[in-house]
Formats: C-alpha cells, structure tokens, sequence
C-alpha cells in the first residue's frame, strides 16, 4: 500500500488556493475567499474520504483457456478482508491488470495514463502489458478485453489499483499481488479425411465387428453414436460415458514425434505446435488414441474431452528442440522455415500444403501423394514404395509393431 498523495489536479487546486490566499492577504480582496474556502474544504474532504480505505481483495472471472486468436472479457472482481466479504466503503479506482507477453488488452485507455486522468473503457485501443479499466470498487467489477496472441501459459497480474477521492484531488495505490495464469491453445486447422483415414487405418473397417462384446466405458468422443451412450454412469458422472465394444478396443493407436530442425527457432517451435494439436485433435475426434513424443514433454491423450484438453495443453507447452531417430513412430514431424515436414512410411508432405487442401488424396503408382501448385504441374512428395505397409501393422495389443 502506499501513501495518499495529490493528484495533478489536487496540486493544481492547492496552488490555486495558496495562490488565492496570499492575494487575498496582501491586497486585502474578500471575494477570494470564494476561491480559497471551497477548495481548501475539496482538499479536507478528499483526503478524508481517501484516509479510511483498506486494500481489497481481488479476484478474476472469464480468465479461461482458449485458442491463438480469441477474445475474452475479464470481470476483476473485489472483496474486503477477509476474502469473500464485501468491500468496507465504496471507492472510484483505476485498475491495471499486468498481462505476460502474448496477452493484448483492446480496451482501457493507454499505457501512459496518469494519476486523475479519465480511463475511456470502451476504446478500442491495443495496449501490449497491461489492462486498464476504470469502475467504483465495493460497487461493480473492473471489466477489460483482451486478446490471445501467442500459444503458451500466461499469467495474469499482480493488479495496481489506483483509489480516487470524489473530486479527483488525491489518490492512493494498491498492489494486489493476486495472479492467475491462461493457457493459450495453438490454432488448429482442419486436416482432410482421407489423410486422417490412412493415419488412424479406418478405411476398410467391417462395420459387423463394431458391435462385438461390450469391453468397457470411456468418454464420449464426437461422432459416438446415442445409442451407445450409458445413462447410468452419465448421470453420476454428469459427462457423457459412452460403452466401447470389442472391435472398437482393438482399433490402433498412432504415435507422433515432434522436432525443429533448429535447436533454437521459435517459428519453427508454433508451427510445430499447430500441427501436432491439428493431426492430434483429428484423430481424437476420429476415435483414435495418440501417443505423442516432443523434444521435452510426453503425452498419452485418448479420445474424449480430457484427452484434448492434455492433447491441446502440451502442444501450448511445445519448445524448440530434437529427439533421437528411434524408436521410430507412425508420424514424425519436422519443423521448420515456418512450416512442418509430415513424415509417415508413405508419405512426406508439407503441413501447410495438407491443411489448404492443396494435396490430391489420390496416390501414384509409386504411392506418393500428388500436390498441385498454383501453376497446375503437379509435384510429387517423396516417400517409399507402395508395396510398403501403411498404415504400420499393428500388434496384439493394438500398438504399432
């Protein structure tokens, strides 16, 4: 906390006032009394108003995770001591919020406001660093906009409230060291179906063995029928449970290995981190587990929300680095000049040229998959023969072999 002070208005009302008074002394002008009265009571009542306030608490809603590119509206919210009880007095503040890199305010005035300027909530200014807004602490919250920029964990706070006596002639600050932390999701594009069919080896499935022996409950996975929702333990859970049949368990896994070429390259490191929760959402959605293997993490997701969420969670976490060649996985992905080399036993293609649709799904006599430029020819991803197996075979256990 920090001492009541002037504001540059109160020092301009106490100058206006000396001023004032020694006019009025030495030229004996009664009328200036008119001036010198009313502020001197202006300046006892403010810092009065100001000299009874405590610290408040502080608390943030609307902070939640999300994807490179939204919005979301933060309500600061604040409470007396202890927390959870109401404010002692109401007070008009100015709030600002510190943001970490990769969070952008779009409103709350601008970085060089100063103490008894006026905060324009509704402006649509970016402002990198921090989020300014104006409200009446005890009364209503402080509301702000910001914006997600960069993937990755950010933290939100500590929070310097500046309090502000009715005329604007004195402030006082506060620190709330309080923080709260969001994780930015990189952004995810749509990855074309006959790809996710020869990744996740769907194509060929006989439909008769999708209804074998019940094997056990799991989360509901978009696409899951109604009919093999289990109301019973939805409703314990409160979440969709959905029964998973024999043929259903025995459905492969695909493993993924991520890397930059550069031991150092940040752009290489996002786009990385795109197509890993690309391809790896897809496949989550299509029903199929991934097993994903990244220069410092490891992930195991199965299909279901929990899965995505730890999926999308390590990608937003997703460094620059290399790994070791084995063992090798069904997909491996190589990162670099700001786009991503796709690497199966088939295939080598460029993620970006996947994910535009750029690609034709229809192989050559080779077994490579034809991309057409803007030109029209027609150039061809390098990878191994048709005759080699793809996807991999799998084992008893449903593992790549």
């Amino acid at each position: 906390m920090f001492g009541v002070s002037l504001t540059r208005r109160g020092r301009l009302v106490t100058g206006i006032c000396l001023v004032a008074s020694v006019a009025a002394v030495t030229a004996g002008g009664r009328s200036l009394n008119a001036v010198v009265v009313p502020g001197l009571v202006a300046l006892a009542a403010g810092f009065v108003q100001l000299r009874g306030i405590d610290a408040p608490g502080i608390r943030r809603t609307g902070l939640t995770n999300g994807f490179v590119g939204e919005e979301r509206t933060v309500a600061t919210e604040f409470t007396g001591d202890p927390p959870g009880t109401d404010v002692g007095r109401p007070f008009l503040a100015s709030v600002r919020d510190r943001l970490t890199d990769g969070l952008v305010a779009l409103n709350g005035g601008d970085g060089d406001l100063r103490d008894g300027d006026a905060v324009d909530a509704d402006a649509d200014t970016e402002v990198i660093g921090e989020a300014i807004a104006r409200t009446t602490v005890g009364e209503s919250p402080a509301r702000y906009r910001i914006r997600y920029d960069e993937r990755g964990v950010h933290r939100v706070g500590p929070a310097q409230i500046t309090a502000t006596d009715v005329f604007g002639l004195y402030c006082q600050r506060f620190l709330l060291t309080g923080r709260d932390t969001v994780t930015v999701y990189p952004s995810v594009r749509t990855i074309p179906g006959w790809f996710r069919r020869r990744l996740s080896g769907g194509e060929g499935l006989d439909a008769s063995r999708q209804r074998e022996a019940f094997d056990r409950l799991r989360e509901y996975a978009r696409g899951d029928a109604l009919r093999d929702v289990h109301w019973p333990t939805t409703a314990k859970r409160n979440e969709l449970v959905v029964k998973a049949f024999a043929a259903e368990t025995d459905r492969r896994r695909v493993s993924i290995a991520g890397e930059t070429r550069l031991a150092a390259d940040d752009d290489a490191a996002d786009a990385l981190a795109s197509a890993i929760a690309s391809l790896g959402v897809a496949l989550l959605d299509d029903g199929v587990g991934v097993d994903v293997r990244l220069p410092h993490d490891d992930v195991t997701a199965d299909p279901g929300p929990r899965g995505k969420r730890v999926l999308l969670e390590a990608a937003a976490r997703v460094d620059p680095g290399s790994l070791e060649r084995r063992p090798a996985p069904d997909v491996r992905l190589v990162a670099a000049d700001g786009d991503v080399e796709i690497q199966t036993p088939a295939h080598t293609l460029a993620f970006s040229a996947l994910a535009d649709g750029a690609l034709d799904p229809k192989a050559d006599s080779d077994g490579r998959a034809a991309q057409t430029g803007s030109t029209g020819v027609a150039s061809t991803a390098r990878g191994s023969t048709a005759q080699e197996s793809w996807p991999p075979t799998t084992g008893s256990g449903g593992t790549p072999r």
